[in-house]
Parts: structure tokens; sequence; C-alpha cells
């Protein structure tokens, strides 16, 4: 295609920047995945209307240019290549930081360009936050309000009306497709946009981690929590992972706010890049060392490094509350075989935090050699199936010579597994696939998600159909073709993504 020519064209009504220099089409052919793919041209928006034009002039020209499309993208952290595309990349982090934070109605009015951490400065103060799960109290639609919609003589009306067909003659299907992990990203979500018991039906379920396969989104409303006041962490050290479903589902009736777990290895890279974890902690290394202290008491008790650390976290409204939730866990965890420690200091529990989310970008940094190979990297099993589930696992990378780093969220069974291999080698870039699927089978034998968080992306839509089933698949491609007739928006991802591409595209530094 001759893209210099539609990039002079698409200048005519665009009061944004678009750019095709190397430079620029070098940053965009990467994210945080293990591919790349390097776009055509880069277009930086200013609002929505030049969103709207982009659409409309692709829209357009679908036929006389049948491979261009539109892939927006934000931070470019994303581990599975979904914003990487061959056509036109949108950013967004440049015009589209717009937020407005309204603590009366208790929402908060967004861009796409805003950053996470951004937001957090603004609402932590306050003492509110984005809750976990943003899309689970979203407006739906009411018997008599969805009528009115599928009554709309325009495209809106035909949405409705295709969806709500689609749902209804393949209820059965949907139903006995439906994830029972507790997290789950993988596919549509077609099982949430009918809510049997209330009637209502809710189409922003499915555009909500649609990887914006279905449209593109340039503003959205969002409610917002209010942080309790008070929080304790308890730091639960592991000889073996074996214990772990019993404690997890001890602790779990008591509610905790987050049940994080990160392995052996995480914790070695932790303690050999501990000077960088002490800067993030803007603590001097000798302080943020000597706060360990109690950390090195506990492994000589354990003669040697726990396998495993489980984060349990705690927040009440009110001081006794919290001291009675805190007390009660340590009770329940004095039943097993397990070392522990109460934080009342929030700086100083912050060191695992630091820790837990800083490894994946430690190892990144500074593995010589070798590079973080993100292919098997957000699996979700129900926490009683670990014991039997994780050495299977474990096993799998085993045989094929791969190494890997390991955290993750216990409560709810979300483990990330971070692989650690020298793409420079053909050989290596070989077991990417085989070891997927079967990887992906070990998965769905146990009733799990290929995707809790990360989503499917170039890495995973070729499984999907694995996890799902050729019938369900089917389904999601028809959802695709509802939305979006055209494949205008960042095709490849959801449904339509090859093992040719995904191989075709693998780095090879």
């Amino acid at each position: 295609m001759d893209y210099q020519a539609i990039k002079d064209e698409l200048k005519k009504n665009f009061k944004g920047e678009i750019e095709n220099d190397e430079e620029t089409l070098k940053k965009y052919s990467h994210d945080a995945s293990l591919f790349e793919v390097k776009p055509a041209l880069v277009l930086f928006p200013k609002d929505s209307s030049d969103v709207k034009s982009l659409v409309s002039f692709v829209s357009s020209h679908k036929k006389e240019y049948p491979e261009i499309s539109l892939t927006g993208r934000s931070a470019g952290s994303d581990m599975t290549g979904g914003p990487l595309n061959e056509s036109l990349i949108l950013d967004f982090t440049k015009y589209f930081k717009k937020e407005e934070i309204d603590l009366h109605s208790m929402t908060a009015i967004v861009e796409p360009g805003v950053f996470y951490r951004e937001f957090e400065e603004e609402t932590l103060p306050e003492h509110v936050s984005l809750p976990v799960y943003p899309a689970s109290k979203m407006i739906a639609a009411s018997r008599e309000e969805l009528n009115k919609k599928m009554a709309q003589n325009d495209f809106e009306g035909e949405l409705y009306k295709k969806v709500y067909a689609l749902v209804m003659e393949n209820d059965a299907e949907i139903e006995k497709s439906k994830p029972t992990t507790s997290k789950n990203s993988a596919g549509y979500a077609l099982w949430r946009v009918w809510d049997k018991q209330k009637d209502t039906f809710n189409l922003a379920q499915l555009f909500v981690g649609s990887q914006g396969t279905l449209g593109l989104l340039t503003m959205a409303k969002i409610r917002l929590v209010k942080n309790s006041a008070h929080r304790k962490l308890i730091s639960i050290f592991f000889k073996s992972w074996d214990d772990l479903p019993e404690v997890v589902n001890s602790l779990l009736p008591l509610g905790p706010e987050s049940l994080e777990a990160f392995d052996d290895a995480t914790l070695k890279l932790g303690i050999k890049f501990m000077p960088e974890i002490a800067l993030k902690t803007h603590q001097s290394f000798f302080h943020f060392a000597l706060s360990f202290l109690p950390e090195a008491v506990i492994g000589v008790e354990m003669l040697g490094l726990p396998k495993l650390i489980i984060l349990a976290e705690f927040a009440e409204d009110t001081k006794e509350e919290l001291d009675r939730k805190v007390k009660e866990a340590e009770a329940k965890l004095k039943e097993f075989p397990v070392h522990l420690r109460v934080l009342d200091d929030e700086q100083e529990a912050e060191k695992y935090w630091i820790m837990r989310r800083e490894s994946f970008n430690l190892l990144r940094q500074h593995v010589s050699g070798k590079r973080t190979a993100p292919f098997i990297d957000d699996f979700a099993i129900n926490p009683d199936k670990m014991p039997q589930f994780l050495p299977k696992l474990l096993k799998i990378l085993s045989d094929n010579g791969i190494q890997a780093n390991i955290a993750g969220h216990a409560g709810n069974g979300n483990y990330h597994i971070i692989p650690l291999m020298d793409l420079r080698e053909e050989s290596e870039r070989a077991k990417i696939v085989p070891v997927s699927k079967l990887v992906y089978n070990l998965i769905v034998e146990y009733g799990g998600s290929i995707t809790a968080e990360h989503n499917d992306g170039i890495i995973r839509t070729p499984f999907v159909e694995q996890m799902f089933g050729k019938e369900m698949y089917k389904l999601f491609e028809e959802v695709k073709r509802i939305f979006d007739p055209q494949n205008i928006f960042n095709p490849g991802k959801k449904v339509g993504g090859t093992i040719e591409y995904l191989e075709s595209h693998i780095v090879k530094e």
C-alpha cells in the first residue's frame, strides 16, 4: 500500500501529528512482549474528532486498501503484543490526558492517555481509588430500554439486535463455556452481557477487555471506591508450595484486601538488586537492607530461603476491626508449618510490594544473555488445584530447558510465569509454540484460564479456540463481525490470529 499517499490524504482533516520516520516506527514496533511488528504510520490524535476522522477515512478506503487498520496504544506496557500492528497506530498518550475526579458522586472521567500511576497521585491523597474490576458495575439496559435500543434504525440499534439474538440463541453454549476461575480476560465476555436474574443487557461488558478490537475508546466514566483508613501486612514464609491452598482458603473468609505471592527466584533477584529496590523506596541502601534483619532471622530458623512468600494485606475502616482480623489470621496460620511477620509500618511493608512489582523489570533489565519472554505469563487455576497443577507445569518448563520466575495473586490462583530465554537462538524461539500448547492443554485440563489479566494479543489469540472450543470461538468471531464488519480495529487479536504470524514476529535479540 502507498502509505505516503495515505499520510498526505490524512493530513487534510487531521489536527494531530503523523510520523513515519525510522526512529518512531522502531519505537512503536515493540511493547513489553516478545514481538516486533513494524507499523506503517504512527498518529497522535488531538481530540475525539481526529479519531472519528480516522475511522471514517479507514472505513471509506477499506476496499481500496484492504490491509489498512487502526490500533490504539497508550503506555506500551502490554505483554501480549496487543498494541502492535503493521498499519496505523494511534498513540493516545500525547493529547488524551484529561482526568476529572468527582468525590461527591465517587466517579472519575478519564481519557485513554492517563497513566494509572498518575491517576493514583490524584486519587490516593483523597483516600479513594479505582476498584479492581471497574467494569463490574457499568450501567446495563433494562428490558424496556433494550427494546428501545433495538428499535433504533441505526448502527447502535443493529448492534443491540444482533448481539441480543446471538446471546439468546446460544445461551446454553455460552453458559457451558463460561470460565470458572475468578478472573479471565480470554475471548469476549459473552457470559456477562445478559444478567438473567435482573433481566438486564450490557454491551459494555463486551467492549471492556476487548483489546481495541471492537472500537476505540476516547473517554470513560469510572466509579471510585473509598479506601480503608487502616491496613496491615502479614508476610508468610513457606518451605514448599504444598500448604498454599489450605493457607489461602483459611484466610479468604477474613476478607484480605490482597493475597500476593512470589517465589524464591524472585526473592533472590530482589536480594541481588537490593540497591535499586532501595532507591524505589526512597531509603538509603543501609537502612533498606537493615529492614530485612527480621527476615534474615526467619531464614536462619528455616535453614535457608523460603520457597514461597505470601503477602496478606488486611484493610479496615477502624483500627479495632483491623487488629481483630490480623489476630484471627495469626491464629489460623499457627495451624500450618509456616513462618510469619506482621508489619505495622507501611513503609516497611512497601519493600515487599516493590520487590513484587519490580520483578519483571529487574529481569528484563539485568539478565545477561537472556531476556524475559512472556508467553505463558498469566494463567489462572482455582487455588485448590494448585498443588497438583504446579508440579506438572514446572516439569513442562524443566523438560524444555526453560528457566522461569513465578509471582502472582494467590487468592484467586492467578500466577505470572516469566520465562528467561535467549531469543537470538532459533532453537529457543522454536520452543514457544510447542510449550504453549502443552501448558494450555494442562490449564484446560484443570478448568483454568490461559489469561486472567493480560489478555490475548498476538501471543494467545491462536490458542483461544483451544481454551473455549470451536463453537464458542465461532461466537467470538461473530461478535467481531457484528461490531467491526470491515475488520478495521486491531485485527488479529482475540480472533483471527495465527501461529504462523506469532512465530514470524518473535524478536531475535
